[in-house]
C-alpha cells in the first residue's frame, strides 16, 4: 500500500487534495462532473486549500496502557422468534480511564452495538429505529454521490454483512431513512454458523456513520458447530477492532482534505486503536483455551495481529464460518470487514502478562491467572467439510477492473469498479443458482477488500500481471505463477483481499434470492467515492 497516500495528517495540515480532481489523467479519461475550486498552472490543476485548521490531537502513547478492563457488548438474543428493536442513537462513551467521554453514534447505546445471537434456520425480525439527531457532527462532502446538499444530513440503513437475505432487508444504500423513522428487516438465517456483523450502509455517508460508531457483531450458530466442543460461554469473546483520531478533549476527529468544498480524503487512519470501543484494554483470562471472534470494523486500517514473543495460536474460521481444519499461526492479517475466528491456549502462559500486538505496537494485554483450571474444550482436527468449488462448474467468467483516478500530483480523487459509477446501468446480472468466476484486475497501488452482498465465495488464486499491457490493449499477460490461497483463506469468504499488481479470482454461486444487491471495496472512503456497484440476480 502507498504510505504517502495514507499520511492523513500531512494531507490535513498541508491541505493538499487527497481528493483532488485532475485536469490531466495518466491512465483513464476523466468522468464528467462539476469541479470545485482549482489551483495550479495550465498543465496541472488540483484543489487548493482554503481551510487547513486541524485541532490539537490526542497522543495515545501518552496514556497509561492496560488500565481499563475489556468491555463486552451486551447480548441481544434474536433466536426466540419474537421481533426485537434496536435504536440508533447518540450517546457518550469513555474510551479510556483518563479521558473524558466521547460523543458517538451507536446501535443500542454502545460502541460496538449489542452482540446479536441467532440460530441457523430460525428467522429473526429486527426493527432498526433511527433515533439519531438531525444534524451530523462529522464533515459531509456534498460532491459525493448520494450526499448532495439537497439530501438530509442524517440518514441510515442497516446492512447485516454476510447475511443471505432478501434485497428489501439487505440494507441497499439508496434505501436510507431519516431520524424518527424505522425499518423492519427479516433475516431467514438459512446459512451455516458464522460471525456476521452489522453496520450502516447509507449512500454517501456510511463512512462517517461507521466512524461515529455504528457497527456491531451478529453471531449465527448451528447444531454442528455447537457439537464440536470449542470454547464457549464466558470463554468465547468478541474482539472488535477499529482505529480513530481523537482531539485532546477525546472527541472524534475525522480528517479532511483542507478544501471546504470537497473535504473527502481517500483513506482514514487513526492512531488510537480501539478494541470493543476501548483504548489499550486488558483482559483477565484463565490458563486454558479461549475463542476470540475478531472483527476489523475500521474504515481503512489492516490489522496485522500477533502475540508477544511469537506465541502461536490457531485460526479455526474466517468470514463465513469454520475452516475445514484449524491452522496454526503466529500472525494474521485482517482487512477491513474481515473476520477471523481464533483460539488461544493460555495454559502454557500461567501467571504471565501477554500483549496482543498490531504490527509493532501493543493494543491489548492478556493477564493470565496462575491457578490450575479444568479445560473441557477441544479444537478438533477436522472442523467441517469445506469442498473446494471446481472452476469447471462456472458458467460465466467476468473480468472486473479496480480503478483509481489521480490528479497530476498523484493524489487519488475517485475510485471505480470496471470504470463505472454507481448510477450507471447494472452490468452484472448473474442468474439465480448459477456459478461464476469474477477476476478482480487491480490497477491501483492499494489492496482492496472486495465484498459481495448476499453470497459466499471461495478464493481461487492471485496472479501477477502486466498492468501496462492491460491499459494499452486490454490484454492479460501474466508475469508469474498463480498463487492459491493459504489454508487460512481456503474457507468460505465474503471479503477478498485484491492485492495490487495482481488478478484475484473468486468463484461464487448465486444462491438465495433474486433482486438488486451490491459489491464494493470495503475501504469506506473508496466505497463512498464510487467504488461500489449494483448487481442484479435474475430468475433462471
Amino acid at each position: 500500500m502507498s504510505s504517502s497516500r495514507r499520511d492523513f495528517l500531512k494531507w490535513s495540515m498541508l491541505g493538499l487534495g487527497a481528493s483532488a480532481w485532475p485536469m490531466c489523467m495518466p491512465a483513464h479519461d476523466m468522468p464528467s462532473m462539476s469541479r470545485p475550486k482549482m489551483g495550479g498552472g495550465a498543465l496541472c490543476k488540483h484543489r487548493v486549500a482554503d481551510e487547513a485548521k486541524v485541532p490539537l490531537l490526542l497522543d495515545p502513547t501518552k496514556l497509561k496502557p492496560f488500565v481499563d478492563r475489556l468491555p463486552l457488548p451486551p447480548v441481544l438474543r434474536a433466536d426466540q422468534g419474537k421481533r426485537v428493536r434496536v435504536d440508533m442513537k447518540e450517546t457518550e462513551q469513555r474510551l479510556h480511564r483518563d479521558l473524558p467521554s466521547t460523543r458517538v453514534w451507536t446501535y443500542g447505546g454502545s460502541m460496538p452495538g449489542p452482540t446479536i445471537e441467532a440460530l441457523s434456520g430460525k428467522p429473526m425480525r429486527i426493527e432498526w429505529r433511527n433515533a439519531l439527531p438531525t444534524r451530523h457532527f462529522l464533515p459531509i462532502d456534498h460532491n459525493i454521490h448520494g450526499a448532495e446538499k439537497d439530501q438530509p444530513e442524517v440518514r441510515a440503513i442497516v446492512h447485516v454483512h454476510g447475511a443471505r437475505v432478501q434485497t428489501e432487508s439487505d440494507g441497499y444504500p439508496d434505501d436510507w431513512y431519516v431520524p424518527g423513522q424505522s425499518r423492519l428487516h427479516t433475516y431467514p438465517n438459512k446459512q451455516d454458523a458464522a460471525a456476521l456483523w452489522y453496520h450502516d450502509h447509507a449512500m454517501g455517508i456510511n463512512r462517517l456513520n461507521i466512524y461515529a460508531g455504528m457497527f456491531g457483531n451478529l453471531i449465527l450458530r448451528d447444531d454442528h458447530e455447537q457439537s464440536l466442543g470449542l470454547p464457549h460461554g464466558e470463554y468465547e469473546i468478541p474482539l472488535t477492532l477499529s482505529d480513530r483520531l481523537l482531539t485532546r478533549d477525546a472527541q472524534l476527529y475525522y480528517p479532511v482534505s483542507g478544501n471546504s468544498q470537497a473535504p473527502w480524503v481517500s483513506e482514514v487512519f487513526g492512531d488510537a486503536m480501539l478494541i470493543n470501543g476501548t483504548l489499550l484494554p486488558y483482559l483477565d483470562v484463565e490458563p486454558r483455551r479461549y475463542r476470540f471472534r475478531v472483527l476489523n470494523a475500521a474504515n481503512a486500517r489492516f490489522f496485522h495481529l500477533k502475540l508477544a514473543g511469537g506465541r502461536p495460536f490457531q485460526q479455526i474460521g474466517s468470514d463465513q464460518g469454520l475452516l475445514a481444519a484449524p491452522v496454526t499461526q503466529k500472525s494474521t492479517l485482517v482487512a477491513p470487514a474481515e473476520r477471523v475466528d481464533l483460539v488461544i491456549d493460555f495454559s502454557s502462559m500461567a501467571g504471565q502478562q501477554v500483549e496482543l500486538i498490531n504490527d509493532a505496537l501493543p493494543i491489548m494485554q492478556f493477564r493470565v491467572g496462575s491457578s490450575r483450571v479444568r479445560d473441557a474444550s477441544v479444537v478438533p482436527a477436522v472442523l467441517r467439510d469445506v469442498p473446494r468449488m471446481p472452476e469447471s462448474v462456472a458458467t460465466h467468467q467476468r473480468l472486473m477492473t479496480l480503478d483509481e483516478y489521480d490528479d497530476c500530483v498523484a493524489e487519488p480523487m475517485m475510485m471505480l469498479l470496471n470504470g463505472k459509477r454507481w448510477h450507471e446501468p447494472v452490468t452484472e446480472k448473474p442468474v439465480l443458482g448459477s456459478t461464476e468466476t469474477w477476476s478482480f484486475i487491480n490497477l491501483t497501488d492499494d489492496t482492496h477488500p472486495i465484498h459481495l452482498h448476499l453470497v459466499r465465495f471461495q478464493i481461487l488464486d492471485r496472479r501477477p500481471f502486466d498492468q501496462g499491457e492491460w491499459l494499452e490493449s486490454k490484454t492479460i499477460r501474466y508475469t508469474g505463477p498463480a498463487q492459491p490461497p493459504g489454508p487460512e483463506e481456503a474457507g468460505w469468504k465474503d471479503v477478498a483481499q485484491a492485492w495490487p499488481g495482481m488478478i484475484t479470482r473468486i468463484i461464487v454461486r448465486f444462491d438465495g434470492y433474486v433482486g438488486k444487491y451490491v459489491w464494493h471495496c470495503h475501504l469506506l472512503e473508496h466505497e463512498a467515492n464510487e467504488m461500489m456497484r449494483p448487481f442484479e440476480v435474475v430468475p433462471a
